[in-house]
């Protein structure tokens, strides 16, 4: 059975909820331009305090079983995948075969930080 509080996954799981709020924050105001800008920054920062109240810990418990460069790699990663998601469920806007290929030679470059582990 996984141990979803261990220093190996509790990160992961914590950076996927940080991605999902913090790609919220930062795109979901793309989907309805008609409010105003500065009521974007405002619902934008309120939502960016949750991603931070998950992000922190996310780096403190993690850093028990990865160094910084590892975590910040698999939060990347997190990032393309949730953006991904995102894009095309959210803001319905397709995903091309270069966004696919950029995205998969990010990911392959992501290995690399764990080669050797």
């Amino acid at each position: 059975m996984i141990n979803v509080a261990s220093p190996s996954i509790a990160p992961i799981l914590l950076l996927i909820g940080s991605n999902v709020f913090m790609t919220f924050a930062w795109y979901g105001h793309l989907k309805d331009r008609s409010s105003p800008l500065l009521l974007a920054i405002l619902a934008s920062w309120a939502i960016a305090f949750v991603e931070y109240c998950l992000a922190v810990p996310a780096n403190r418990i993690g850093r028990a079983a990865y160094t910084t460069a590892e975590l910040k790699t698999i939060q990347e990663v997190i990032t393309l995948i949730v953006f991904a998601g995102f894009s095309v469920l959210v803001l319905r806007e397709p995903l091309s075969w270069n966004h696919l290929v950029g995205f998969a030679l990010i990911a392959a470059g992501a290995g690399f930080v764990f080669l050797g582990r």
